[in-house]
């Protein structure tokens, strides 16, 4: 055994003007002395009394710091003897003084699945023209705030337990009105199931919906996330191309005619930008009705379309129950909300919720009381036709910027709906290269052929305008136009 005086060579030391209290600097020193084998099992500490004289501490600290050592077990207690580093440390002491090297551990094999997958740390970067950006006036924030204030003072019953997993009855009341009277979409607001968000509505419908080794379409080019959680899921997914009419349903007919579901991005595709046509649409539903499979509509950015009325969804135009159509408060409002929707048809709906359940018991219900008051007192309304306003101002200004300064180098999509615009590279440079040197000059943009699996990338810049006010956009797009001209 640890000969006792070695407790009493250590040493011990406060720090009178750091602001941590006394007894919890005693604690964490003999703790610390223990972890690091500095004081091994079995050696005994200095008495309450010996300790407090060797700190100048009143005795009480030390008694409190040694109650809390003898709780968490990294001290004993012996009857006449004092107190004693536990006995039951010490293969902590063995392990801290071997000299014998030690193998990593392999990494589990389940970590192991989870697949590399592009970041997209351009949604994380605030400069011009990260993705997935929003803003939102004082008018909002003023609203937000009161109803923030008010749903706190309300705070009840529906806080302080668990509560339904598929989402508030009013929040979801509210979606369902407004999505039958916005987005043509068939529902009552039982079939609605509140999420964090697209990615875990995606992810609940891929749970649901498939088992390893189904087959699936995605589009190609397609959203780079669907992708790896297909993947994650043991799914094969199965890349389809897609032209100025959205996904090529015969293609997919060809590549995969037994695939079970279709994950598809028709209002507003990514990353093109481009509408699936009323033909295909149907095309795609009668796929669908024949073979078994469903369509997953993800229809992340509906709310912003700049010209003619709003597209009719995907979900609206049938009455089998094979659409399961997802959107998104995140973007409507601002990503730090977390909160997206499943409409989901009445024979999955047990399942759906039952996973929404596992994964993550319940939306939370403040934040849902407050989006509620927003959508049933008619702000959401008027928050959309504002901000729908001013994206379609800062859109009108980065293009016409990179078209005055770039015209020779870059082809500039002007996308009718969404929160990004394409230019695409005329003349064969490379994206990514282009998103290197963008990068250097201050300017966050996106190569698109990173989000292409088979098809031959067409180059590409993804923009989004979004998250920013014409003041920054217009500068930063003519850099852009610099970078690209060299």
């Amino acid at each position: 055994m640890q000969s006792p005086g070695w407790a009493d060579l250590h040493g011990w030391r406060l720090e009178r003007s750091g602001g941590i209290p006394l007894v919890r600097q005693i604690y964490g020193q003999v703790r610390a002395a223990v972890l690091s084998g500095a004081l091994p099992a079995g050696t005994k500490l200095p008495s309450s009394r010996a300790m407090a004289t060797r700190l100048g501490v009143a005795r009480a600290s030390v008694v409190s710091a040694y109650e809390q050592l003898l709780a968490e077990g990294y001290a004993e207690g012996r009857h006449g003897s004092g107190t004693f580093v536990a006995a039951d440390l010490a293969e902590l002491s063995v392990r801290r003084h071997t000299t014998r090297p030690i193998k990593a551990r392999a990494t589990p094999a389940p970590a192991r699945a989870f697949p590399e997958f592009e970041r997209a740390a351009a949604q994380i970067d605030a400069r011009p023209f990260g993705t997935g950006r929003t803003l939102v006036d004082a008018r909002t924030m003023d609203t937000w705030r009161n109803l923030t204030s008010r749903a706190a003072r309300a705070f009840g019953a529906n806080d302080l337990g668990y509560s339904d997993p598929a989402g508030l009855i009013e929040l979801r009341q509210s979606l369902a009105d407004y999505l039958r009277a916005a987005r043509g979409v068939r529902c009552e607001p039982e079939q609605i199931v509140v999420t964090a968000g697209t990615q875990q509505a995606l992810d609940i419908a891929i749970r649901v919906l498939l088992a390893p080794g189904d087959e699936v379409w995605v589009e190609d080019p397609g959203y780079p996330l669907t992708y790896a959680q297909l993947l994650l899921a043991n799914a094969r997914p199965r890349p389809i191309p897609v032209d100025a009419q959205g996904l090529v349903i015969a293609a997919g007919r060809r590549a995969a005619p037994k695939a079970r579901a279709a994950f598809v991005t028709p209002s507003h595709q990514f990353p093109t930008g481009v509408a699936l046509s009323m033909a295909r649409r149907l095309e795609l539903l009668a796929w669908a009705r024949v073979s078994g499979a469903f369509i997953i509509e993800d229809d992340y950015t509906s709310e912003f379309r700049y010209s003619g009325p709003p597209l009719a969804s995907l979900q609206g135009l049938e009455a089998d129950g094979r659409v399961i159509y997802v959107g998104t408060l995140n973007k409507a409002l601002f990503p730090g909300l977390r909160i997206g929707y499943a409409v989901v048809p009445p024979a999955l709906l047990p399942a759906f919720v039952s996973a929404r359940y596992l994964m993550d018991r319940q939306p939370p219900t403040l934040h849902q009381a407050v989006v509620a008051a927003f959508m049933q007192q008619g702000h959401f309304a008027s928050h959309i036709r504002r901000m729908r306003q001013m994206y379609r101002g800062q859109r009108d200004a980065l293009a016409e910027t990179l078209a005055r300064r770039a015209a020779n180098r870059l082809k500039v999509d002007v996308p009718d709906q969404g929160m990004h615009l394409v230019a695409y590279l005329e003349d064969g440079t490379s994206d990514i290269a282009v998103e290197s040197a963008a990068q250097q000059a201050g300017i966050v943009v996106r190569a698109i052929s990173r989000f292409y699996r088979v098809a031959s990338p067409r180059p590409g810049l993804m923009l989004g305008f979004s998250g920013f006010p014409r003041q920054l956009i217009v500068p930063a797009a003519a850099r852009l136009a610099a970078v690209v001209a060299k």
